[in-house]
């Protein structure tokens, strides 16, 4: 139910901030507005301002407005009409709702770089590697544990974020490989397996475990009493696992890897107690990882790695939120591009479903960036959608318009209805198939067999 209400909530943002963006525009031009309301379906209450109805409806997901002969063909018999306008004013209703959803996502991440901006260290750092898994296809390439990426896919220096991102674009595919062992530079290509799909990929199964910091690994506190290994060892809060079998990792990621290469064997400890180097022999037990699988652990839990918190002045922040949002575009962009080119399966993409958990999953980590982020991130992607050039969109409004404009005259209007039911044919096609990804990836019928 938490779930749903997030996703309400976030979505109706969206989309009311997307409708206000056309209200705004048509009431500029002189447009009549019919109706702006917050939800769908019947009219709870409201009021009449001018020649708008402002009413809150039964559905609260998202909003729409209503303008006065605004229906495809429909002849103007008012000057406040849609219809009646000229298309260059017409067109500017129509880029005004994705533009406004553009300049939400500015405003978002704007506010939260100049409020309390918080990031790991190492994610916008230089992409070194703490361990590299054996038999992965990142051990295949010859890197070591502690050498530097310094190209991957398109990208040269590239940080952790970014080997991420462009991870996801090439699932199952071979991109360039390039990093530096012993001071040279090796230059070789690497295959992004992910037998589970994108949804369930991360890093680890390529083997590449990232150095999220300079330091030890510290124990933060003891989980489960005297049940679990480390505190049989006589493990204790502030203890600094210098060294594993005589390997010095700097993260839990890279400390967990490397329990499950080992099969749950004894492991030998260096641990740092204030200043004095104790050696401990400990044994890993299989523990529950929430998801239904099993993972080799010891038992205690981190001091998180070092994160970067900033308060940015205005200026400084709206350029953050620039590059921010403009990296995300470029991506969706490139998304868009290699689907049309079967290089990024349509299965990848998440409907209700999928964004209602990655909402859930932002709102429940700590700091306010992860739900920001992402608000930001679905705002962007509704404005590029709506500004595909496909009809009853928006960028297919303004394709029409377009079109007309060069011809100086309407386009034949039977041609325009046609074209319109196919395309609304076509974007159910796609929302139901979206939906059913969604629905696909609960595992729902694996989880009913006996």
């Amino acid at each position: 139910m938490s779930t749903i209400i997030q996703l309400g909530i976030v979505l109706g943002i969206m989309v009311l901030v997307h409708e206000f963006g056309h209200f705004a525009v048509a009431k500029l031009c002189g447009i009549r507005v019919e109706v702006f309301s917050i939800g769908f379906g019947k009219r709870l209450f409201g009021f009449r301002r001018g020649d708008t109805d402002y009413r809150l409806s039964l559905l609260p997901l998202g909003g729409y407005v209503k303008m006065s002969g605004d229906n495809p063909g429909e002849a103007p018999t008012d000057p406040g009409d849609f219809n009646a306008h000229p298309r260059w004013q017409r067109i500017l209703v129509a880029l005004a709702g994705p533009f406004a959803n553009f300049v939400l996502a500015l405003a978002l991440m704007t506010g939260v770089s100049m409020l309390h901006n918080e990031v790991q260290e190492y994610v916008s750092g230089p992409a070194q590697t703490d361990y590299i898994a054996p038999n992965t296809p990142a051990a295949n390439t010859g890197i070591h544990s502690g050498d530097l990426i310094v190209h991957y896919d398109t990208v040269e220096k590239p940080t952790w974020d970014q080997v991420a991102i462009r991870s996801l674009l090439n699932i199952n595919q071979t991109i360039a490989f390039s990093f530096v062992h012993d001071g040279k530079r090796v230059d070789t290509k690497m295959l992004i397996a992910a037998k589970n799909g994108p949804d369930n990929f991360s890093l680890d199964q390529l083997g590449l475990i990232p150095k999220m910091q300079n330091g030890a690994v510290q124990v933060f506190s003891l989980s489960g009493e005297d049940k679990l290994p480390a505190a049989r060892a006589g493990m204790q809060p502030g203890d600094k696992i210098e060294s594993i079998d005589g390997l010095q990792l700097h993260s839990v990621p890279a400390l967990l890897a490397y329990l499950q290469d080992t099969a749950g064997k004894p492991v030998s400890l260096i641990i740092d107690r204030n200043g004095k180097m104790l050696p401990i022999n400990i044994t890993p037990v299989l523990g529950d990882a929430g998801d239904g699988t099993k993972y080799y652990q010891l038992g205690f839990r981190p001091v998180q790695p070092p994160v970067k918190v900033e308060r940015l002045p205005f200026t400084q922040a709206l350029a953050a939120s620039w590059d921010y949002n403009k990296k995300g575009s470029l991506l969706i962009i490139e998304v868009l591009k290699r689907m049309f080119t079967r290089q990024v399966s349509v299965k990848s993409l998440s409907g209700p479903i999928g964004i209602g958990q990655q909402i859930h999953q932002a709102a429940s980590m700590p700091g306010w960036m992860p739900i920001i982020g992402l608000m930001a991130y679905i705002s962007i992607n509704l404005g590029i959608f709506n500004l595909l050039p496909i009809p009853i969109l928006d960028g297919g409004m303004i394709v029409f318009l377009l079109v007309e404009s060069v011809l100086r005259r309407d386009l034949n209007q039977q041609l325009k209805e046609r074209v319109y039911q196919v395309a609304f044919v076509c974007i159910l096609v796609f929302a139901a198939m979206v939906i059913f990804n969604d629905i696909s990836k609960l595992n729902l019928f694996t989880k009913l067999k006996p």
